[in-house]
């Protein structure tokens, strides 16, 4: 009886204990999306903000569009271009980032303890410097006259500077140098677990180095190669401060899109719910890494 009750009484600390967390969390994080939820059913105001009255035209117009003299209905091609290109661009970042995390952090793995650190410091010395401050380092190697166009002229490669800059190639160069650290870190993880044993028994029952790649150590660290997948293409699809510099104002992506909605375009309540249906994409994605992870672990 004492051992139910002190239960019950922890648990209420507990919970106590958690509250200034959960009302922080709450009002800090849960509070804001409330918002642009509410925004995203209202109407544009005359030159900024929102009419407080109700409408799903913002809804509508994420897809559709009207004619601005016979009202007919036809699809919103420039933002389904839009919504293309960030998916696009998105899954190339997390395709390329894995053919280049893998290597890497294999490598990482399979060095001895001391130079393990060494190599893990150097993966993660990108995260000290600012986004933005990443993103100018790469379009000084990709311009015209960059790094780049200036080793391949020099060496008899070409002859006129190949351009890179402002394409959707140098967004997704810049993504996935931005991104890579976030690929490399969670396949190291689960290549550190890895039993290196299981490699030498697949060579003693004949199977090629292909075979073993595909059904030894893929699946075994399918759950870093999942959660790297996640990490990238999250952050990817809602990219900004990259599509902007790299890409020009003529290459946007969702992340842009929005931004230009809530400033020149002055409509709210299409940028709301254009966030909104980044927010569903990105839940989407994390509710497949659960599915994922809870079949790796049924146990939690």
């Amino acid at each position: 009886m004492r051992g139910s009750v002190h239960r019950r009484s922890s648990g209420a600390n507990g919970w106590l204990l958690s509250l200034p967390a959960l009302l922080l969390l709450l009002v800090a994080a849960s509070g804001p999306l409330v918002i642009v939820a509410i925004y995203s059913f209202l109407e544009p105001g005359d030159y900024s903000g929102v009419r407080w009255i109700f409408s799903g035209d913002a809804w509508f117009r994420i897809l559709f569009e009207r004619d601005i003299f016979d009202q007919t209905v036809s699809l919103a091609d420039a933002n389904l271009s839009i919504f293309w290109r960030s998916v696009k661009l998105s899954l190339a970042t997390t395709l390329v980032t894995f053919a280049l995390g893998l290597p890497t952090a294999w490598f990482i793995a399979t060095r001895p303890a001391r130079s393990r650190a060494i190599w893990l410091f150097l993966i993660t010395i990108p995260f000290w410097t600012n986004l933005l401050i990443r993103t100018f380092a790469i379009m000084e190697v990709i311009r015209n006259q960059g790094l780049l166009n200036t080793a391949l002229i020099k060496i008899g490669l070409i002859t006129d500077p190949i351009q890179i800059l402002y394409t959707d190639t140098a967004v997704l160069i810049g993504m996935a140098y931005v991104y890579l650290p976030l690929m490399v870190l969670p396949l190291f993880a689960a290549i550190d677990r890895f039993d290196f044993n299981l490699i030498e028994a697949g060579y003693d029952l004949y199977a090629s180095r292909m075979q073993i790649l595909r059904r030894v150590i893929l699946p075994i660290i399918r759950p870093g190669i999942v959660a790297g997948c996640i990490l990238v293409f999250v952050p990817s699809l809602g990219a900004y401060v990259t599509p902007r510099v790299l890409g020009g104002g003529k290459n946007m992506m969702i992340g842009n899109f929005i931004e230009l909605q809530f400033g020149q375009g002055q409509n709210w309540p299409l940028g709301a719910a254009l966030s909104m249906v980044l927010l569903i994409v990105v839940l989407g994605a994390l509710l497949i890494y659960t599915r994922v992870a809870s079949k790796e672990d049924p146990h939690g």
